[in-house]
């Protein structure tokens, strides 16, 4: 299976280590991974703004990087979803929790993961991708981020008041409606902080940027870590340890 790894712009400049963590965890699950290294951003920032109009540059580019891979890998529910509805591939592009379980049919991985883990359900992995099941619908629950991590060894999931609420990150929102968007995250931290987590998780590195800098801001003794981080740093496989 010929994958490629697609990793969004703020993840590049600011993260890293979940690139890294997100390449390490599909080749221990037996993907070969490859990088396209001219791949540059998709142009959601832009499209988010209404000015769509003129991302074809960014367009053509991803299609010219991505075109010739069977999958295209994120770890990013909004930069996927974007490329999803707007930008046309030959291979077809998933979220990393998305491609492991209906691409590779995983249910669960074998792991030890010691902590107090309060999941966040980004808007976009949940309503957009349907990585979870949303609270307002009476319809039988799923979440596929939280299959993986209560299966881990040691790893206590927290149960919060309002389990997908937004945090107010929003992409260019957060930017525009300031003062809207920070108040959005510090009372999606405080169900956090008041059902014991400590460290939090997600899918999208936007959102938990967002509320990463409010945490940093006051103080909470709360860690941040991509979901790619832990299921990465609990797997171990020989010859392949994070």
């Amino acid at each position: 299976m010929k994958v490629a790894l697609f990793i969004p712009c703020y993840i590049d400049q600011f993260y890293p280590k979940v690139g890294i963590a997100t390449l390490q965890l599909l080749e221990k699950l037996g993907c070969e991974v490859h990088f396209p290294a001219n791949q540059t951003c998709c142009g959601q920032p832009m499209a988010n703004s209404g000015y769509e109009h003129i991302t074809g540059d960014c367009t053509k580019l991803f299609q010219d990087n991505f075109n010739e891979y069977d999958y295209v890998v994120s770890p990013s529910g909004s930069c996927t979803l974007h490329v999803k509805e707007h930008i046309p591939l030959k291979g077809r592009i998933y979220e990393l929790i998305e491609f492991i379980t209906d691409i590779l049919k995983i249910e669960s991985l074998e792991g030890e993961f010691k902590h107090k883990v309060g999941l966040h359900q980004s808007c976009h992995g949940q309503r957009g991708l349907h990585l979870s099941q949303m609270s307002e619908l009476n319809a039988p629950f799923f979440s596929k981020p939280e299959q993986f991590l209560k299966n881990l060894k040691g790893l206590e999931l927290v149960t919060l008041d309002r389990k997908d609420e937004c945090c107010g990150f929003g992409g260019t929102f957060c930017v525009a409606e300031e003062a809207v968007s920070v108040r959005m995250g510090q009372d999606r931290l405080s169900d956090h902080l008041k059902n014991g987590t400590e460290i939090l998780t997600g899918g999208d590195t936007s959102c938990l940027m967002h509320m990463e800098g409010i945490i940093r801001r006051e103080k909470h003794d709360i860690k941040v870590m991509h979901i790619a981080e832990i299921l990465n740093q609990a797997m171990i496989v020989p010859g392949l340890e994070s």
